[in-house]
């Protein structure tokens, strides 16, 4: 089967049986590896896979900022084998004793649990500053980088920085990102919403909203709808349908979805 990721955090995905063949929009293939690592993307990522088991775990920023030693930044839009990157070397334990045994996944998320809580800090983490920020980036009513230095109450250098540590992209890529995965969400659970729908209220107006999907997803909104999804509609649906939440970014911090996300998104 083939799909398309959408934009979203960081991701490390272990596979038991089949290995994905991945790559970036635009960038370069990779084959092969049981253990992908992704930064944070502002494109999408397209993959082919065989049957296999796999298991993911999202790094939202606060978990990058903790666990991996580079800036975000470095490594946004990046694709990796987890198994020879210098710096994923501490999760090839992990890695290699997820699917030991018979298939449980009560069992496989104890052993997933266990080894983050063990896991120690890569560097010092600003958590304050990373947590308000964050809070603000997936809050829907903060459709500007000023509404941003407003709602946090820092001078936009400080957020900067914070955003090139533990976010990867500038706070005007994560605002846009954010409306645009708002509308494609909306879309993906409502499709007879269609896109006119769909679109959030940040957007001045179709073609805006047509730019962005080129930017993020290498296509056109035409184009995306007319194929098949029949992965990501699948995860998406159960994921709203267990935690609340399509997708991983929009996410709050702590993992809880924003209470004003699933509104309308043309809503006053």
């Amino acid at each position: 089967m083939n799909d398309a990721l959408q934009p979203e955090w960081a991701n490390l995905r272990v596979f038991s049986g089949g290995t994905p063949t991945a790559w970036v929009e635009g960038g370069p293939v990779l084959k092969g590896s049981s253990m992908v690592v992704t930064g944070p993307t502002s494109r999408a990522i397209n993959f082919e896979i065989p049957a296999t088991r796999m298991w993911g775990i999202g790094l939202l920023p606060m978990g990058w900022a903790r666990f991996m030693p580079r800036a975000a930044v470095i490594c946004a839009n990046s694709l990796t084998c987890g198994q020879t990157h210098p710096d994923c070397e501490p999760f090839r334990p992990l890695a290699d004793t997820i699917f030991q045994g018979e298939p449980s996944e009560e069992a496989e998320l104890a052993r997933i649990v266990a080894f983050f809580r063990k896991f120690p800090p890569a560097k010092p983490v600003d958590s304050e500053r990373i947590s308000r920020i964050h809070a603000a980036i997936v809050d829907p009513a903060i459709g500007t980088v000023r509404d941003l230095v407003d709602k946090v109450g820092m001078g936009q250098r400080t957020i900067e920085r914070v955003c090139a540590r533990a976010f990867g992209f500038s706070p005007k890529v994560l605002l846009r990102r954010q409306r645009f995965m708002r509308s494609l969400t909306q879309y993906m659970l409502d499709p007879s919403l269609k896109w006119i729908g769909a679109i959030d209220s940040h957007y001045h107006d179709q073609a805006q909203f047509v730019r962005d999907f080129r930017e993020f997803m290498g296509t056109t909104p035409r184009e995306y709808a007319a194929r098949p999804h029949p992965i990501l509609e699948r995860f998406m649906q159960e994921r709203m349908r267990v935690h609340g939440s399509a997708v991983q970014t929009t996410d709050r911090p702590d993992g809880t979805l924003p209470s004003s996300v699933d509104a309308p998104a043309n809503a006053a």
